[in-house]
């Protein structure tokens, strides 16, 4: 006799999550800024300048003497402020994407994908617009709850968690937890507490290729992460935890990959997880009800580029959903999702300053700047374009050449943008902005030639505040213990 996964386990309370706000114009934030020192915008831009458009923040405007306002505040006059490189993140960018997730999928669950950039800061901004937060490390898990993240609304996640991980994650009670391995299952068990069961979903391969590049697409067989839906390694993790009465399975999980602009990719990995759920139902007699997708969701860093809206990704994949799941008379499950970078990486934009300028004998030019791979390693890894513009000195009817933005550390490939188009005159000590820089590339800097990690400035209504101050050389001196 067929049952829900209700009746076989306990179905999980749905999480408090207030209905969606509609995205609020510029300049009329939902919730009081906090208090912060005021920029005083040294070219402020008036009611009627015109938008720069996507991959920059809603906000950007450009003002007067080459000034590019965000938020509000100027990026010439931030950088003297605060130094660069610098990291300007736009507050308001950040909560109208999280509601406009929100609004496209009222019915889903959706968590922020804490991977692409998490600080105390973002994570009171996603739990005040009611998202869930995915976290994959102890230290994500920490931050986020330290910050006062309330932990039923966190997912963890992640291919190799240790088992002080996963002891963390049961004393601290997380609402969820993804399986990845055979090994966790066990070890899970053994953690049971007898009057909350654990919740977990686990993580299906569906053998669907997507995303930008090979070192991200997670959703194809013969790589690190969860179990494949061919040969029966899915099936095999899913009696096992059905076998432990300190478990309960809610759902699958899936995650295709980086840089989707398509959802055809989804749906296809819907028809593979749906059929997975009516085999489990006809073995088991029980229907799951819940089904995470993942993330995974494109972004321009281009202003040629595609992205993925959540409106086309909500219709592109709710319907089907529910129709696949009518073929195989299913219930049809409670829709998770775990946008990271649409929400993190077109909110803020870095700032950089020439330190020198090179021309070669073959007409090569290189501009570099103060920045480069340790605070963004991603040209580097995957050969990621962006756009870059100069900000304060005029620009009107000069002249433009061909530069690569090079980094300043010791290494060839240490190049942020190719083939950029730039005032011919560029010189040391001019500025350069950076768009779509919120996402995975502080979450990935590093520590490379002992430059420190660039600080992050949070904008709103013409404010300023530091959120992350620069890292310096004594930071690193105070993790060593001896010599």
């Amino acid at each position: 006799m067929t049952t829900t996964a209700a009746a076989a386990t306990s179905a999980p309370p749905a999480l408090p999550v207030p209905a969606p706000a509609p995205v609020p114009p510029a300049g009329h934030p939902a919730t009081p800024a906090a208090p912060s020192t005021p920029s005083t915008p040294s070219a402020p831009s008036g009611p009627s300048a015109p938008a720069l458009g996507s991959p920059w923040p809603a906000s950007a405007r450009p003002g007067a003497a080459g000034e590019l306002m965000i938020g509000g505040v100027g990026l010439a006059e931030a950088a003297d402020r605060f130094g660069t490189p610098l990291y300007v993140l736009d507050e308001d960018e950040v909560r109208a994407r999280a509601r406009a997730y929100r609004r496209a999928l009222p019915k889903a669950e959706v968590f922020y994908a804490a991977k692409a950039f998490l600080c105390s800061a973002m994570a009171d901004w996603i739990a005040e617009e009611g998202l869930g937060l995915d976290v994959c490390s102890a230290g994500e898990l920490r931050l986020a709850t330290a910050a006062g993240f309330p932990a039923e609304r966190i997912l963890l996640h992640g291919n190799a968690k240790t088992p002080e991980e996963l002891r963390l994650a049961r004393r601290l009670r997380v609402g969820r937890i993804v399986v990845d391995s055979l090994s966790e299952i066990p070890r899970l068990a053994a953690l049971a507490v007898a009057d909350a069961p654990q919740r977990v979903l686990v993580r299906v391969v569906p053998g669907v290729a997507a995303g930008h590049h090979s070192a991200v697409r997670t959703g194809v067989d013969g790589q690190k992460f969860g179990f494949r839906i061919a040969g029966g390694d899915a099936a095999e993790a899913v009696d096992r935890i059905l076998a432990q009465p300190g478990l309960e399975l809610t759902g699958l999980h899936c995650h295709l990959g980086s840089q989707i602009t398509d959802t055809t990719p989804y749906r296809t990995a819907l028809d593979r997880l749906v059929e997975l759920m009516a085999d489990l139902r006809d073995r088991h007699g029980v229907e799951l009800p819940e089904l995470d997708l993942g993330g995974g969701h494109g972004v321009r860093y281009r202003s040629q580029d595609e992205e993925l809206d959540p409106a086309r990704f909500a219709a592109g994949t709710t319907a089907h959903l529910a129709a696949r799941c009518a073929e195989h008379g299913l219930a049809v499950p409670r829709l998770l999702v775990e946008p990271g970078r649409a929400v993190a990486a077109p909110a803020a934009v870095a700032v950089y300053r020439v330190l020198a300028v090179k021309h070669t004998a073959d007409g090569r030019a290189f501009a570099a700047v103060d920045g480069g791979m340790s605070d963004n390693p991603r040209p580097a890894l995957y050969g990621s374009a962006y756009d870059v513009r100069p900000v304060g000195r005029p620009t009107a009817g000069t002249a433009t050449g061909v530069f690569d933005v090079v980094g300043r550390h010791c290494e060839a490939g240490d190049v942020l943008v190719r083939g950029a188009q730039l005032p011919a005159d560029l010189r040391p000590g001019d500025l350069l902005a950076v768009p779509a820089a919120g996402a995975y590339q502080l979450s990935m800097a590093s520590g490379y030639n002992l430059v420190g990690r660039p600080p992050v400035v949070a904008v709103r209504d013409g404010r300023a505040r530091l959120l992350i101050r620069r890292e310096t050389v004594e930071d690193f001196r105070a993790r060593e213990v001896g010599r």
